[in-house]
């Protein structure tokens, strides 16, 4: 044989079978250029053999696209074949070899693709983590830097590869590794300019500095699920000799419940028409249905035929752009549903810095989803959907404890058709200096998630006459809460009947823990017959003796199941089963005639649980005769063993000790106290007692009478300035009303944390707000008794609101806003210290004097 043909190498893309998807990203010059580098490297276009211009799957091993919004996509990743950009092609022919098909896939779950990223002085441990999320998201890795790379991950413009591309001007960009944590997190490719080095924003920058609002471009036609215009037909760049027109060679049916008049109809049956279709009436023959709600047969029908499914505004966008798009690729593009997501309806949404299309689009999708939205934010909304934290709203929504996420939280629960939960950090995280309207839109409608729901396989019968209510009734959707743990899930389950028509196969499949009927045929109890004719040849047929064997074995394991179950039980136990402690006696054995139900009034009624597992039979207890509140105890101090065995032997005695102040009958305390627990607790009267009390009924093991320890402490009385007995007196005709209808501001930083006197206004029946000098409206009611006069508070006291402060740098510039605040509401401001609040609680009186308010000039003269 000839040396040369030793040597011979075949082209390089001898093996594809190419076809190439025109779009806007991809025009008829650059798809030529493309097929031109192909089919000069031995590859072959199959465009030729598809006039209309659809996908032969059979025949392609490739398709070049520059997106995945064409029709055959989901056939074509179903057939396993090759969907790449156009880039695909040019790396190949640089690399001299075909390049990985998944680098380039135009799929945007893979939001890394086509991207090469490089790493500078980034620790091994970090370049790793990098490496693998760069790989698993479609992207690729070099060690060198080369022309291909197109973004380096670098801490400092110091390392030698950075030095080297400033050099060479080579056409990449440098990022922080903040940029890489960030996609990851967010789940998409954001824009890397905040985190461009050498002059990072994300470090330079001050997080309040407005945020530049990127521009939008997939919100276009696509805002809403109800277009108020007509289209208009666009046409391409393609010569005239090569148009293929949008419908060419299909048929459309309009749906009835788009509720079109006949004038609108017609003149959209002409769109159709010009683009190359036609319209009919049956959905058997129709290749596109056009519909606006989930629960008709027609879309049932359609869905499961796999045929395209959209709603108005998609034709309409199909018939503006002359360009194919999935009715799934937009949310609002695809039909919505007649009922809305289940549990959604609970919740009222707001919107914060999102303009343009985007916020449009996001207030029609959060209409479609079933939720209620407003412009304005009020404390009883339930989300504010944000780009970034930083806004009026976002402030109000962090005051007032409004659920703050971001747009992707809304898309996701749309999308896949369940409110997904507020624990991931993915629509919890905003990044820096990062606005997230930039990538609205970006999320496609689920499938999957849209035929378990909408459309189950047609294997499952529909009810006769095509009951629309059924297939999408809110009895299904209260399965689907369920699952989301969202509100909602607390309704009452579905019946059977009407969770029947959306059983799934695994759901038909899966036997019910029910008892079989003879009526049904293909039913059997575990134990099949012996011999079960159903078509396979191979299967042996089960014997009389073997059938036998089984019986008994079960039989035999069933009667000892308690033995196994109690021996698991002891098996936990610290030492094991030989020295775990208390063995099963005599008196704890279980009979076998405990397992059946017994008409003998003497005999007690023993359930399959308590069948399986003996359980020696818990001391009973008395009710508890006291509830006790414990405050600066040393007894139990570092004794955890000790507090729990003394806390057992007091509830054996009638005493529970407890931790909520609003529940206890007796507060035990070494003396007066301005702890958290005494305050709250005397709002609500106990009995104060000492702490001797808890040391003397331990040491004499039995419940002595608090009323011989009740608190004397003369000392604290006379530093606090008031008499105990007075105050109880006070706080049993407040009954914990004593700040009743007042709004008590708290700043953030205050010593003592804003918690615990959140806790000790509302224990005597106030609210507290917390205060960020914020723009608001400053309230404060007169409090009254069950008499309608006032509580504990002079009349002159009615007409000031309260901010409780400390004098830290921080706190002190909040005071000129507050007074602001309050003055412009008509009232009078007193920003206090802590001291008014915690002397008012225990006098459970509101005392005033000068010497609790604070001011700039008390603390610039240090007193």
């Amino acid at each position: 044989m000839d040396g040369e043909e030793l040597t011979a190498r075949a082209p390089l893309f001898s093996q594809v079978h190419f076809q190439i998807v025109q779009s806007a990203r991809l025009n008829f010059s650059d798809a030529q250029a493309l097929c031109k580098a192909l089919v000069d490297n031995g590859a072959q276009d199959h465009s030729c053999q598809s006039p209309t211009g659809k996908i032969a799957i059979d025949e392609v091993s490739h398709i070049i696209s520059a997106t995945s919004d064409f029709p055959e996509y989901d056939a074509a990743t179903d057939a396993l074949k090759s969907v790449v950009k156009p880039e695909w092609v040019t790396a190949s022919v640089a690399k001299g070899r075909l390049a990985n098909p998944r680098s380039y896939s135009p799929d945007p779950r893979l939001y890394f693709s086509g991207l090469v990223l490089c790493c500078a002085d980034i620790p091994e441990g970090d370049k790793d983590a990098i490496m693998g999320g760069v790989l698993a998201t479609g992207g690729l890795y070099s060690s060198s830097v080369t022309k291909m790379v197109t973004h380096i991950v670098a801490l400092t413009m110091d390392h030698e590869k950075c030095q080297m591309v400033l050099k060479k001007d080579l056409k990449c960009k440098i990022v922080l590794p903040h940029w890489f944590d960030d996609c990851l997190r967010i789940g998409k490719r954001l824009d890397e300019d905040p985190y461009l080095l050498p002059n990072p924003e994300i470090l330079l920058k001050h997080p309040h500095d407005p945020i530049v609002e990127t521009k939008k471009v997939d919100m276009q036609g696509a805002t809403s699920p109800q277009p108020t215009e007509l289209p208009r037909i666009e046409r391409s760049d393609r010569p005239d000799t090569r148009q293929v027109e949008i419908f060419t060679g299909k048929k459309i049916m309009l749906s009835n419940d788009l509720k079109i008049g006949s004038h609108l109809r017609g003149t959209i049956e002409d769109l159709i028409g010009q683009g190359g279709g036609s319209v009919t009436g049956s959905v058997h023959k129709a290749d596109v249905l056009i519909c606006h709600y989930r629960e008709s047969p027609e879309f049932r029908q359609a869905s499961r035929a796999r045929k395209d499914v959209g709603n108005l505004a998609w034709l309409y966008y199909l018939i503006t752009h002359n360009t194919w798009t999935s009715p799934m690729r937009r949310l609002l593009h695809y039909p919505v549903s007649k009922y809305g997501l289940p549990g959604f309806d609970k919740f009222r949404i707001s919107l914060s810095n999102y303009n343009g299309e985007a916020r449009v689009y996001l207030e029609n999708l959060a209409i479609a989803a079933g939720g209620a939205f407003t412009k304005t934010m009020k404390e009883d909304n339930t989300h504010l959907i944000t780009a970034h934290q930083y806004s009026e709203k976002c402030d109000a929504a962090k005051e007032w404890n409004i659920n703050m996420v971001n747009h992707l939280w809304l898309e996701d629960s749309y999308a896949k058709w369940q409110i997904q939960t507020l624990s991931n950090p993915r629509y919890t995280y905003f990044p820096p200096r990062t606005n997230l309207s930039g990538i609205v839109g970006q999320t496609q409608i689920d499938r999957h998630a849209m035929e378990r729901h909408f459309y189950p396989p047609s294997s499952v019968e529909e009810s006769e006459g095509g009951d629309t209510r059924r297939l999408s009734s809110r009895s299904l959707h209260q399965r689907n809460e369920q699952d989301s743990g969202q509100p909602g899930s607390s309704q009452k389950p579905p019946s059977s009947s009407d969770l029947m028509p959306y059983r799934t196969h695994s759901e038909i499949n899966t036997p019910r823990a029910s008892k079989p009927h003879k009526a049904h045929g293909p039913l059997r109890t575990p134990a099949a017959s012996r011999i079960v004719v159903d078509g396979k040849e191979n299967e042996t047929p089960s014997t009389t003796s073997s059938r036998g064997a089984k019986d008994r074995a079960a039989a035999k394991l069933h009667d000892q199941a308690a033995d196994i179950a109690l021996y698991e039980k002891e098996r936990k136990r610290v030492g094991g089963v030989i020295f775990g402690g208390r063995r099963k006696t005599s008196d704890d054995a279980i009979s076998n005639d405990s397992r059946k139900r017994s008409s003998s009034k003497d005999d007690e009624m023993v359930t399959d649980e308590d069948a399986r597992i003996a359980k020696r039979p818990k001391k009973s207890r008395q009710a508890p005769v006291m509830r006790l509140l414990l405050t600066g105890y040393k007894g139990w101090a570092n004794s955890g063993k000790k507090e729990a065995e003394d806390k057992s032997r007091l509830r054996d005695m009638g005493v529970l000790v407890t931790q909520e102040p609003t529940q206890c009958t007796h507060l035990a305390s070494p003396s007066i106290l301005r702890t958290k627990k005494f305050v709250c607790a005397l709002a609500h009267a106990p009995v104060v007692i000492s702490t001797d009390y808890v040391d003397d009924c331990l040491a004499k093991d039995e419940r002595l009478e608090p009323d011989d320890y009740l608190l004397n402490d003369p000392a604290g009385e006379e530093r606090l300035g008031f008499v105990l007995s007075e105050a109880m007196s006070r706080a049993k005709n407040h009954r914990g009303r004593l700040l009743r209808g007042m709004t008590i501001y708290c700043t953030e930083p205050v010593k003592g944390g804003f918690d615990t006197y959140k806790a000790i206004i509302e224990a005597n029946g106030g609210t507290c707000l917390l205060y960020k000098a914020r723009a608001s409206s400053a309230t404060a009611s007169r409090p009254t008794g069950p008499g309608g006069d006032p509580e504990g508070m002079a009349d002159d006291e009615t007409d000031y609101i309260y901010l409780i402060s400390g004098p830290s740098p921080a706190e002190i510039p909040l005071w000129s806003r507050f007074r602001s605040m309050v003055h412009a509401a008509g009232k009078h401001p007193r920003v206090v210290e802590t001291d008014w609040l915690l002397n008012s609680a225990l006098r459970q009186q509101v005392h005033w004097n000068e010497g609790y308010q604070l001011t700039e000039e008390r603390v610039n003269n240090g007193s």
